[in-house]
């Protein structure tokens, strides 16, 4: 199956000031993030971001909120926004929701979990999500694809939203996110 822009919503879980110091590979994940985030963006794929518990973790890091500034913020206390009843009318409207965020074998596993449980078809962008220890990653995807999500890269999310080649949009695309440095 693959993703579509008309049935599908981005959503980024928890990746906020005070805990990303703390994921394996911080720097590295923010940049992916911030592609895959912008590029959502532009090519008009809604954007949900989740907060947990942000009077202690603090917000969604800025640089992420300002590649999509018509984004819905959702705060919780649950680790699964779906436990939490936090996930606005709008995504969950949609078949398709596709996942990054933090901490993979935390919140955004049960979140995982929760969506599949709603029967939704999830999307675990495996190149844009992190934990505090690798091995806790790769189970926590592991676990995820087990359950019926489908695992992906941000390249995939990107090919699947333009859908072809040869059109303006596509072209400009091309060269904003595909052309040059690509963060690994």
């Amino acid at each position: 199956m693959l993703m579509n822009r008309a049935r599908a919503t981005l959503l980024v879980v928890d990746v906020q000031e005070k805990l990303l110091p703390a994921i394996d590979g911080a720097e590295a994940l923010a940049a992916r993030l911030a592609w895959l985030v912008g590029a959502a963006n532009d090519c008009d794929l809604p954007v949900v971001f989740s907060e947990q518990y942000p009077q202690g973790l603090g917000p969604t890091i800025a640089s992420l909120k300002a590649l999509a500034p018509a984004a819905q913020t959702v705060d919780k206390l649950h680790f699964s926004c779906t436990a939490a009843g936090c996930l606005p009318a709008g995504l969950l409207a949609r078949k398709q929701v596709i996942v990054c965020g933090m901490e993979t074998h935390v919140c955004v596993l049960q979140t995982v979990l929760g969506l599949l449980q709603l029967g939704k078809q999830v999307f675990v962008v495996a190149d844009a999500v992190g934990s505090r220890a690798d091995s806790d990653k790769a189970l926590g995807l592991q676990r995820m694809r087990d359950a019926g999500a489908v695992l992906v890269s941000r390249e995939m999310v990107l090919f699947e939203m333009l859908e072809k080649s040869g059109s303006e949009h596509f072209k400009a695309m091309s060269r904003k996110y595909l052309q040059g440095a690509r963060p690994a």
